[in-house]
This record gives structure tokens, sequence and C-alpha cells, in this order.
């Protein structure tokens, strides 16, 4: 039942001990992907243009509620359209309290193979208003 999990090239791209392109394997392969479709701006990808998350239009937005709100819902569905493996189950934004510029979105997901719960913490940064 773990096979379906998967396995993909582990982000950052790099090598491993025998200098083969390094692997991430399982709930790992699918924590890095989570990783890469919201770090990914919807548009970058031509062949793709719609993958991605649409969290990176609020770059300039106002660290208040409304911006949480969005950023909450365009991670839920981004994660999806994009990650078949996951269910999630729950997504929360709220400011940072230690950075003025960063928001942080909680994750919590359950991988459908398994039933496992996890979750995941992402920054998101932005760019502070200027006074």
């Amino acid at each position: 039942m773990r096979d379906f999990l998967g396995v993909g090239w582990a982000f950052p791209v790099g090598v491993d001990a025998r200098g083969r392109i390094a692997l991430a394997r399982q709930e790992r392969d699918i924590e890095e992907a989570i990783r890469i479709i919201l770090l990914t701006p919807k548009g970058q990808r031509v062949m793709r243009p719609e993958f991605g998350c649409q969290i990176h239009d609020l770059m300039f937005a106002p660290n208040d509620a409304t911006t949480a709100g969005l950023a909450a819902y365009y991670v839920e569905e981004a994660l999806g359209m994009w990650e078949p493996r996951i269910h999630v189950k729950e997504v929360n934004a709220r400011p940072d309290a230690e950075n003025q510029g960063r928001l942080l979105i909680d994750i919590l997901y359950e991988v459908k193979a398994t039933h496992d719960s996890r979750s995941l913490v992402f920054p998101f940064y932005r760019i502070p208003e200027e006074a």
C-alpha cells in the first residue's frame, strides 16, 4: 500500500552519496511535492500554466485577516488540484508575531493510502507595506 506514495526527485535537486540524483520516498516525497506546489506561482511553468498556487498574488497585500483568509483558500485549492495523494483537512493562515512580513500557513492533511494524519507549517513571505 505504501508503494502508492511514490518516489520522486528530492527537493532541492541534488545528488546522493553514490553520485546519483537524490530521491525522496513516500511521506517525504508528498511533503516535498506540497512545497513545490506552494512555491510555484501559477503561470510560471510554460507547458503547464495552471500548475502552482495563486498565493503569490498576495505578495504585496496587507498582513490582515482578509489576506490570511485568501492565503488559506489558495493553498487549499492548489493542493486539492495538484496533490491527489492527500486529503486536505484544514488550512489556517495567521500573521507571524515575530516577522511582520510573514504569514504562517498551517496545513493539516491525511495521506489517503495510509490514513496517516500529518501537518505542515508553510511560511509565506510578503513584501511589507512601507510606513
